[in-house]
């Protein structure tokens, strides 16, 4: 049997309402348990790294990754996606992003992201189809419109506050647009999720328990007709994650679910602080996504 490509996988996942999570790899020895888990609970998800986790975690280096990855990967259950690449990044610093996603695409990774949400519509449209032109349509590339918040320089205002402001929130009206110029295959959006905190000080504090905008969303959906990304997924209450997906979401990014009991069990030792990795992620696919046995769907 031909081996599905991810572009096929997040088609099935996007009609038939399946969600697929990627897993964010901050620290190399957490690959190993969240594709064992994957496995075990016969479920897909994407193995990613983002360009923060090289910078600002452990994840090394694009290469490094990817070598882990072929120690353990389970191509019924799993892909490796590169995650944000950022236009302009966390700290305010424009990023020779198309090197980044070259290297990527050399390195064998199976889609990619671009995330040029800091920039003007026209500009974001422009960056993400450079991307388009260098992967050649041979593999499937994410964008970002709107802005999901949480990872900018400084505090995060409250989130009550920004929900209700709508502030970054994806504009439906720009969002037809995005989707036919840019030629992008998923489309990450802003809703009311948020990422978790990256500094010293934040990151082993918990996320607010952020929520969705369903009506809002339901006008994305209509307006991309392209699979919808839900990125900061931890903290949102299963209820609204359920809603979401049927509603457009095929992909759920996480990211602090999985990272703080590594963080918290290291003090231990590696072995315990991947045992705590594979609890958390059996719980989320099992009773959060509730998408044990998901790989079915993807032969």
């Amino acid at each position: 049997m031909a081996r599905l490509d991810t572009s096929k996988i997040f088609r099935t996942a996007y009609e038939n309402g399946i969600v697929v999570p990627g897993f964010n790899i901050p620290y190399l020895p957490m690959m190993e348990p969240v594709v064992r888990v994957l496995h075990d609970c016969n479920s897909f998800g994407l193995i990613m790294v983002a360009n923060l986790e090289f910078h600002k975690f452990e994840a090394g280096s694009l290469a490094a990754i990817r070598n882990e990855y072929e120690k353990v990967k389970d191509e019924k259950h799993t892909r490796l996606h590169l995650d944000h690449d950022p236009v302009i990044d966390e700290d305010d610093q424009r990023i020779d992003f198309l090197s980044i996603i070259g290297e990527a695409l050399q390195l064998g990774y199976e889609s990619v992201m671009v995330d040029g949400s800091r920039l003007s519509l026209d500009e974001n449209i422009a960056m993400t189809s450079l991307v388009i032109q260098l992967t050649a349509g041979k593999v499937p590339v994410e964008a970002e419109l709107g802005a999901v918040m949480g990872r900018e320089a400084g505090s995060l205002p409250p989130y009550e506050e920004l929900f209700i402001s709508r502030k970054g929130f994806t504009a439906p009206e720009e969002t037809a647009r995005f989707v036919r110029e840019s030629a992008c295959s998923w489309l990450s959006v802003a809703i009311g999720n948020i990422h978790g905190a990256i500094s010293a000080a934040g990151k082993q504090k918990d996320k607010p328990q952020a929520r969705i905008d369903i009506n809002h969303l339901k006008r994305l959906k209509d307006a991309a007709n392209i699979p919808l990304v839900l990125h900061g997924g931890t903290g949102i209450p299963k209820e609204y994650i359920q809603k979401a997906v049927a509603n457009g979401i095929a992909k759920i990014n996480v990211a602090t679910a999985i990272r703080q009991p590594y963080e918290r069990n290291l003090d231990k030792r590696i072995k315990a602080a991947q045992n705590a990795v594979y609890e958390t992620t059996c719980e989320l696919l099992k009773s959060e996504l509730s998408i044990g046995n998901s790989a079915n769907f993807f032969k």
